[in-house]
């Protein structure tokens, strides 16, 4: 085998394990909630998306790093 061999299967192992990764990401029934509710934004009264805003920025206030603990 050749360096550029070895390389090319070190490079496919890398690329393989980013896309499973980003797939359990996306599908993580701990996300399910969150996309959701993404997805539904644009339906969303103007008064509902400021109440979920302001919601929202509250929970980061009591708990500013609860978002990078999970």
């Amino acid at each position: 085998m050749t360096v550029k061999t070895i390389f090319s299967m070190i490079s496919v192992f890398l690329m393989l394990f980013a896309i499973i990764g980003i797939g359990w990401w996306a599908f993580s029934p701990r996300r399910k909630k969150r996309f959701d509710d993404a997805a539904n934004l644009p339906f969303a009264d103007e008064s509902e998306l400021e109440k979920q805003q302001h919601k929202e920025q509250d929970e980061k206030d009591i708990h500013p790093h609860s978002d990078e603990q999970r």
